[in-house]
Parts: structure tokens; sequence; C-alpha cells
């Protein structure tokens, strides 16, 4: 679980970052507030990625970068005010986000312990 949930959350920081253009171009956004919005963002998705893929990282550590990464997801599809495409990816990942949780869950348990 945690390999498929830091990949989205990797992929999507990707996503992030190439949107900061196209708010600048197409939403008319300030470049610096774009930028620092998009860029905060992206950051946020790096770090809560390396915080799963930690393995020191406890059970406890682990939920709250799963929290913290769901919050992430409704802020995506949030910045589609800004940027309506973000609408639609921001649906994408968070339905892989789901998909990374319950498919990573059922591999888990499928180990041999």
């Amino acid at each position: 679980m945690r390999r498929l949930c830091a990949t989205v959350l990797i992929f999507e920081a990707i996503i992030i970052g190439l949107a900061i253009p196209v708010a600048i171009t197409i939403g008319h956004e300030a470049p610096g507030s774009a930028g620092s919005a998009g860029g905060g963002l992206a950051v946020a998705a790096i770090l809560i990625a390396v915080a799963i893929s930690m393995r020191s990282t406890g059970l406890s550590g682990l939920r709250l970068a799963l929290v913290t990464g769901s919050i992430l997801q409704v802020l995506m599809i949030a910045s589609g005010v800004v940027v309506p495409a973000m609408y639609g990816l921001g649906v994408i990942f968070a339905a892989l986000w789901a998909i990374a949780i319950c498919l990573g869950r059922s591999a888990e348990r499928a180990q041999p312990r």
C-alpha cells in the first residue's frame, strides 16, 4: 500500500506543477499566487509521499499520512476553481488514491506473514 499511495502522490505532484503555468495563462492568476499555491500543493504531495514510503513510520504515522493525503485530494479538486481542468484531474487522482488504498490493503492481507 505504501508504494501505491506514494506513486499516486508523486504523479499528482507532477500534474500540480504542470498546472501552474496553465493557471497563469488561462486562469489569469498572478504568477506569485499561482506559483505559491501550486508549489505548496506539489511540495505537500511529495512530503506526504516520502512520509508514506518510510518504513520507520509506524501505524499511527501511516494513518496520519493517509488522512493528510486524503485532504490533499480534496484540495486538488478544489483547485478547479482556478483551473477548471483540475476538477476532472482531481477526481481522477482521488479515485486513484482510493484504489491504491483498497488494493494495497487487500494485497497486504493476502501476503503470508
